[in-house]
């Protein structure tokens, strides 16, 4: 069966970028600048739709589930990337926000030829991580169409979890497949057909929104501050003694003092330091408060 493209707004030349071959690079940059511009502004259209997504990533982390980023390309790499980044900056297990490409790990630096086109291979990379109801899963695909999205997508229905869709173009084949379409209209690419220009932003742009509000709302954030961030090298342990500083007035002497009384937790000293009481008694109110700082220093 032949892959019909026509009408596909990721597809179509840009007019305003039609003499692109003849611009100097000072000109080429400024182009693709006024166009990354466009952007935000699309999202900004659907943002109702992307707090709907951050919701149930909420209700799923609430019950236990996890969260499954799904694409191939470059969809597949936003997806694998903001995944990744959720562990070092939140804390959290890496088995809570999973990323899944077309063709594994492997394809995240080189392309896997014919991946992307197997339903089939979508449905069994979520069967191999053992899917339930509990779940959520984002497919994500600029075109809107790809087969390996397709089949994670009707496989996660099958299993009962709730699904999501982010697109980029109008009444994709995901979006309908999926409880909830984000389909974002950021018009055509500087550089016809190469979505890893502005539809690659806003795929990054919303999922950094999801995870982000999902996180915050699961108790991963003192007012701005990463209270739950992880202190992997010396960079993170002084980041974790200028939250703790940030967070509550004290000096670095005993932001230390305080994250070492705690076991390491940035979230344990804060509540410390905040409610004026032991380790010991700071865990049992972040427990009790579901590991909301905030409300954990107010019992």
């Amino acid at each position: 069966m032949e892959l019909n493209l026509t009408g596909m707004t990721t597809e179509r030349r840009n007019p305003r970028t039609m003499q692109l071959d003849t611009m100097s690079e000072l000109e080429i940059v400024t182009a693709m600048n006024d166009e990354d511009a466009r952007v935000p502004l699309a999202i900004a259209k659907k943002l109702p739709e992307i707090a709907q997504a951050a919701r149930w990533a909420v209700e799923a982390f609430e019950q236990g589930g996890r969260l499954f980023y799904m694409g191939a390309g470059t969809s597949g790499r936003l997806g694998v990337l903001d995944a990744a980044e959720c562990p070092p900056t939140f804390g959290v297990d890496p088995g809570m926000v999973v990323g899944l490409i077309a063709g594994g790990e492997k394809a995240f630096i080189k392309a896997v030829e014919g991946a992307e086109d197997s339903r089939e291979l979508g449905r069994q990379d979520l069967e191999s991580h053992h899917l339930t109801q509990k779940d959520f899963v984002i497919g994500i695909a600029a075109s809107g169409r790809t087969p390996y999205v397709l089949g994670g997508l009707a496989y996660a229905k099958e299993t009962g979890c709730r699904t999501a869709a982010i697109a980029c173009n109008p009444g994709s084949a995901i979006g309908k497949a999926a409880d909830l379409a984000i389909e974002v209209e950021v018009g055509p690419e500087v550089l016809t057909g190469s979505t890893r220009l502005k539809s690659g932003t806003a795929q990054k742009l919303i999922l950094n929104m999801i995870s982000t509000a999902s996180m915050v709302r699961t108790g991963k954030a003192y007012q701005n501050l990463m209270v739950d961030v992880m202190q992997t090298n010396e960079k993170l342990h002084t980041r974790a003694e200028n939250i703790v500083m940030d967070a509550t007035g004290v000096e670095r002497a005993e932001a230390r003092r305080a994250i070492d009384a705690a076991g390491g937790s940035v979230k344990c000293a804060i509540t410390m330091l905040l409610a004026n009481c032991t380790a010991q008694e700071a865990e049992r109110r972040l427990e009790a408060a579901g590991g909301h700082v905030r409300t954990a220093i107010g019992l």
